[in-house]
């Protein structure tokens, strides 16, 4: 029997070429951060889409929960890549409880790679009503739309 590693070499990279050409999971969180949803329906359906993972990476203590996108989805919010998913609503068991006074209400959104003013200048041009809160200064920021 002969063995030709050429090819077969050839077809591996070929194949591993298609692999990591084909775009990994896409989804473009923009429409859903208009502030007309509610925590609880914004989080089952990136969890149930498996865009983010079941259970959060972290929990403030006023019991905001932070979920991470999942390994191979690119989550984006108004062009920008997302970092986190949060969320919590108050006697909502989706959500975990913090150590601290929960807040009141309801509150989701994201934490995007992006300076709080490149931010606002891309929610105002898409007429979105979340609000921004600098997360870390010249890099992170959070897209919240809040309910009481």
């Amino acid at each position: 029997m002969r063995m030709c590693f050429p090819n077969a070499l050839g077809a591996l990279t070929a194949i591993g070429a298609l692999l990591y050409s084909l775009p990994a999971v896409s989804h473009e969180l923009d429409a859903q951060l208009d502030c007309t949803s509610n925590a609880h329906a914004f989080i089952t359906s990136l969890q149930d889409d498996q865009f983010i993972e079941a259970q959060p990476m972290h929990v403030e203590a006023n019991s905001v929960n932070a979920f991470r996108p999942t390994r191979d989805s690119q989550l984006t919010a108004f062009g920008f890549r997302v970092y986190a998913v949060l969320g919590y609503a108050r006697d909502d068991d989706l959500f975990h409880k913090g150590k601290g006074e929960a807040m009141a209400g309801s509150i989701y959104g994201v934490v995007v790679f992006g300076t709080s003013e490149s931010v606002k200048v891309h929610l105002h041009d898409a007429g979105s009503d979340a609000v921004v809160h600098e997360v870390l200064p010249l890099i992170m920021t959070a897209v919240l739309c809040k309910a009481n």
